[in-house]
This record gives structure tokens, C-alpha cells and sequence, in this order.
């Protein structure tokens, strides 16, 4: 039955926008903190960026040897922030066998695991599968958009696919079990304007 009242009509349509506005309100502000949108900084911890364990520090037992990778967030160990503001400091991180590692990427992971930015140097898409290569039989870090294949054993370099370059690598270390930025991003994080 619809209203047929102008004005109660219009005060119901303002206390729902009202409403709307109030329920959105912490999802901005939170996004919004200070130090948000901050690169990874060395100390950081790494935290799930999705699922249930969302927003959890990432433990060397979460990682399964050989894969799945994990999607991470790093945190500001003192002020608590998730450093989520930017969609350029989302990470992919990966526990490999280190004698199945690139003397470079061995030099930068903790114990085997690997960080690279979820970002394609191709046209910014997320690289978000873990599949076996085009060219070999060993999984590889895939962006669906154009079929960007990355090896993260050597590196996270283009294996197949347009991206002109590795994916921006993020040295880890470990402190209580817990995965933690060891030092900013190597390589520039993203894709290049326009593909």
C-alpha cells in the first residue's frame, strides 16, 4: 500500500537515507584512519585480507607448503591499523620449498615464504590464481584479466603474457611465528597507464 502523504513520505525517504549514511559511516572511516594508506613498513605484521580469518596475523602454520597463496594486508604493529586504504598494499603470499627458490627470492623470503604485490604490472588487475603454467607443469601466480603468468620462485618474473615486468616483491622475515615485512616493496607496484 503506498504512502499517499507527501510529507510522511518524505520523512520516511530522509530517515532511511539517514539511515543508509549512518550504516556506511565506519566502513569509510575505518578505510580513512591515519596510516592507512601507508606502503608496508619494516615491522609491519601481515593479516588476512579475506575470509574468515580476516584481519588475523598470518602464522607460519597458515601456510600450506606448495600452496594455495594467501591474500595479506600488512598492520602497523603499534597503532593496530591495517594498512588497507590502497588496493596497491594488498600482498600474495606463498610458502614454497626454499631449495626450489632463486637465490634472489631465498634472499628475501622467511624459511620459503614469498610476498609479491596481488597487483599486475600489466594493466593493475589482481593477480589471483594459482595454477600450472602455460609452459610448464609447476603452478604459477596467474592475472585472469590478459593471462599474465608469474613465477614466484624466481622472482614472481613474467613467465607467459603481457606484463612487461615482475610483480613488485615484499622481503618478509619472522618474528613469534608470526610473518612480518622485513623491508619495503622492490620494484614499482602496479600497471602501467593504460596497459
Amino acid at each position: 500500500m503506498a504512502c499517499q502523504d507527501p510529507v510522511r513520505r518524505s520523512l520516511l525517504l530522509t530517515a532511511l537515507a539517514a539511515g543508509a549514511y549512518l550504516a556506511a559511516k565506519p566502513a569509510v572511516a575505518e578505510e580513512d584512519e591515519p596510516g592507512s594508506n601507508e606502503r608496508p613498513q619494516k615491522g609491519d605484521f601481515l593479516v588476512h585480507s579475506e575470509g574468515e580469518h580476516a584481519g588475523e596475523i598470518i602464522k607460519l602454520g597458515d601456510l600450506e607448503l606448495g600452496g594455495p597463496p594467501v591474500h595479506a594486508w600488512p598492520k602497523d604493529p603499534k597503532s593496530s591499523v591495517i594498512r588497507k586504504g590502497s588496493r596497491l598494499n594488498e600482498i600474495v603470499v606463498l610458502r614454497l620449498d626454499p631449495g626450489e627458490l632463486d637465490e634472489e627470492s631465498r634472499s628475501r623470503s622467511a624459511n620459503g615464504v614469498v610476498a609479491y604485490s596481488l597487483i599486475c604490472t600489466h594493466a593493475g588487475c589482481p593477480v589471483s590464481e594459482w595454477v600450472k603454467a602455460s609452459e610448464s607443469d609447476r603452478n604459477v601466480l596467474k592475472c585472469p584479466c590478459h593471462n599474465s603468468e608469474f613465477n614466484p620462485r624466481e622472482s614472481a618474473q613474467v613467465v607467459f603474457g603481457p606484463a612487461p615486468r615482475r610483480l613488485a616483491a615484499l622481503p618478509l622475515a619472522i618474528a613469534d611465528d608470526s610473518l612480518t615485512v622485513a623491508a619495503g616493496f622492490i620494484g614499482k607496484v602496479g600497471g602501467q597507464p593504460g596497459g
